[in-house]
């Protein structure tokens, strides 16, 4: 992580909140540390990473001081890793949304193997770029606020009970983060969820269609409801008879119960000594749902127990009405969005195409992320991946739109410069005040030439046939609509080699940047994850879904595109490799050296290792000192008419080599005359726009004699 500066002066005080420069930080030692109902005080350091407990704090996670290493880390010796993960899930919400604050419960596992509940509150303090840095807060123990506690001296066990209030306050806290139905789900039944509604067990229902639909249990009582998930909102059971009366019903007995509701009968045990209570969740005048209670040691409902139920059950309901429009909502914009994505992933010769799309986990809105792949002539294929700026409605209508345009643009046979030209165009003249960045490229699938151009994106990443991953610099101009409105429509082509078995790789920010990370951390490990991944491209496309979506995805859109080149190995008798030398690789030369020893050795040719490796060198050379480019290098076993060895290095350059007699004292020239030594022919072929240089050994005795020369329409 990189440091960051702080806003100067001021600091927090866990017990008086922010103080601002020029005061003393406030001064308490241990003794009134203790004093403050076992809560401690902790400074999470977010550019270092490390995380500063004091006293008391090592008290609430028991731990000593020797145990503890200042790493977040290090407390999985007593917080549990899913405990952990719910934390760290409050805390990144936290991030994202911008909050000053997160807080949450959660289990200690003590010395002796106790469960305590705890809870810690944090603020987060954000440099003047809104970045979070440090993190500043308290832990305290909670198990007293969280359960019942039994009193020994009166048999049976009666228990002293959290006051209305405390439990009202704590259930609206916990619900006020709650955003999809799942959130609300997540408190009722996660990790302090019982105890915060005082109960053993609950289920909650929702009412749709004329059916209650459950869609939660908590506590083992609960399983009997395994068998009734989906009822008729009818008065056949007490759940569904309070949602369609809209009143609350409370029951001690479960034979009394099972006698007013036969069907309860074959799921419940009668001899039990349960008390529950059934309330419905109305809002707005309407159920929406409802929600059954269950205790295991109360024997009656006292007036404060009813008004307590009715208040928590008010609360529910209208944390998960507005649940359930978020949830509608999202599902409209979501649908939005997947509607103006391609259907259909065109299949191609010579090639695997693979795509995701990932939605954004946090808020109601959308973004406006796309890919497309194109099919083109001549075996050539369109890769475009881009992102309209906003996440709403509208940025998802405007890509769509962008997405069409592009596309024909592309169709019409335009190079890349032109295609974003045209878009930026097209995108000013909408209605619209967005921006775009987008990234297009074309892929000659015959030869492997790739053509690419940046308008504010990132460009591809490359997956070589060895493993290595690299990102090409990739030449770019303005955003789409930003560059017409500054008239500055230059969007310059980098041309780039594909060889059979190599892989691009395209995506949007989403996928790489974190809020308060440094990009190249993300570009980082998005290219360690694709070297370690597997190599076909739709085994590639799930293993960064896997891997990368939890990590970088959760909190914005994200889109994926990836292309391989298929391998091209030849046959058993005439096999075949290709390696791509890029220009500004120092040890892409010394890595093809090797390929090609590695592959003649396991060809059974190793006795032609050296004098192959040393033309390839001669070869390799030639093309980085004197063209503008890198050189596609292949190796390949040709049968017919005699068998032999073809090394072929292609260039983009059309000057061809010209063969010379350096003098005693010249440091170069010498080559092609190296070349005509070892090779039994060489050559030069003219391919596309640029050549490619070649030159044949002999494997056995039929074959031509080393030193033939030059074929007819070599340069010499």
């Amino acid at each position: 992580m990189t440091a960051r500066k702080r806003p100067a002066g001021g600091g927090y005080d866990p017990r008086v909140g922010p103080f601002p420069a020029g005061r003393a930080d406030p001064e308490i030692g241990p003794g009134e540390r203790l004093a403050m109902n076992g809560m401690g005080s902790f400074d999470w350091d977010l550019d270092q990473g490390t995380f500063d407990l004091d006293e008391a704090g090592l008290d609430v996670f028991d731990l000593r001081p020797e145990e503890f290493d200042g790493r977040p880390d290090s407390l999985v010796l007593r917080v549990s890793p899913e405990e952990s993960a719910r934390l760290d899930i409050a805390l990144r919400r936290a991030l994202q949304a911008g909050r000053r604050s997160y807080g949450g419960y959660f289990q200690v596992t003590r010395r002796d193997g106790a469960k305590q509940w705890t809870h810690t509150q944090g603020t987060i303090l954000r440099d003047e770029r809104g970045n979070a840095y440090r993190v500043l807060g308290i832990v305290r123990d909670a198990t007293a606020e969280l359960t019942e506690i039994p009193v020994a001296s009166a048999p049976p066990p009666r228990y002293e009970r959290r006051s209305p209030s405390s439990i009202v306050r704590r259930t609206t806290e916990a619900l006020s983060t709650a955003v999809t139905v799942d959130d609300v789900i997540a408190v009722l039944t996660g990790a302090g969820g019982l105890e915060r509604f005082g109960a053993d067990g609950l289920t909650l229902g929702l009412a749709e269609a004329g059916n209650l639909k459950v869609i939660a249990f908590s506590g083992q009582e609960m399983s009997f409801y395994e068998g009734l998930r989906l009822r008729r909102l009818d008065e056949s059971l007490p759940l569904t008879q309070a949602v369609v009366t809209q009143q609350p019903r409370f029951a001690t007995s479960f034979v009394e119960l099972a006698e007013r509701f036969p069907l309860l009968r074959p799921h419940i045990d009668t001899g039990s000594g349960f008390a529950a209570a059934f309330l419905p969740l109305v809002a707005q005048a309407r159920s929406i749902g409802g929600l059954a209670l269950f205790y295991r040691h109360r024997r009656e409902f006292s007036r404060e127990d009813r008004e307590l139920c009715g208040a928590l059950a008010g609360i529910l309901a209208q944390s998960l009405q507005r649940a359930i429009l978020f949830d509608q909502e999202r599902e409209f914009a979501t649908g939005l969005q997947a509607s103006m994505l391609p259907r259909h992933i065109p299949r191609f010769e010579g090639a695997e195409v693979a795509v995701r799309y990932h939605a954004a986990r946090s808020g109601r809105e959308v973004g406006g992320d796309w890919y497309d792949v194109i099919a083109l002539p001549q075996n050539r294929v369109g890769l475009v991946v881009g992102d309209v700026q906003g996440h709403d409605t509208h940025a998802a209508a405007v890509m769509g739109q962008l997405r069409i345009a592009l596309r024909a643009y592309a169709a019409e046979g335009h190079p890349p410069s032109t295609v974003l030209a045209r878009a930026s165009r097209f995108l000013a003249e909408l209605d619209t005040e967005r921006f775009a960045t987008c990234g297009y490229a074309q892929v000659d699938l015959t030869t492997g030439s790739v053509s690419a151009a940046r308008a504010g994106h990132l460009g591809p990443l490359v997956r070589h046939t060895d493993g290595r991953t690299g990102w090409p610099n990739v030449r770019g101009g303005l955003p789409l609509g930003l560059a017409t409105a500054l008239d500055l429509h230059e969007f310059p082509e980098t041309r780039l080699d594909l060889v059979p078995g190599e892989t691009l790789v395209f995506c949007t920010d989403g996928l790489v940047e974190e809020r308060g990370q440094d990009i190249t951390i993300g570009m980082e490990a998005l290219a360690e994850a694709v070297h370690v991944g597997p190599q076909a491209a739709e085994a590639l496309a799930d293993h960064l879904a896997e891997n990368l979506w939890e990590r970088w995805g959760s909190g914005d859109d994200v889109a994926l595109l990836i292309l391989r080149r298929a391998p091209d190995t030849g046959t058993s008798r005439a096999p075949r490799m290709h390696s791509y030398v890029h220009q500004a690789d120092p040890e892409g030369l010394a890595e093809a050296r090797c390929a090609l020893r590695q592959a003649l050795g396991g060809w059974g040719l190793a006795r032609l290792a050296d004098d192959v490796e040393l033309a390839a060198g001669e070869l390799l050379v030639n093309v980085l000192l004197h063209t503008d480019g890198g050189a596609v290098l292949t190796l390949e076993v040709l049968p017919d008419p005699v068998r032999r060895v073809r090394l072929s290095v292609q260039d983009r350059s059309s000057v061809w080599p010209r063969r010379r007699s350096p003098g005693e004292a010249a440091t170069s020239g010498r080559g092609l005359l190296m070349i005509d030594a070892l090779a039994a022919r060489w050559g030069v072929e003219p391919r596309g726009d640029g050549k490619a240089v070649w030159c044949e050994f002999a494997v056995g005795d039929e074959d031509v004699p080393a030193g033939g020369g030059a074929p007819a329409g070599t340069s010499s």
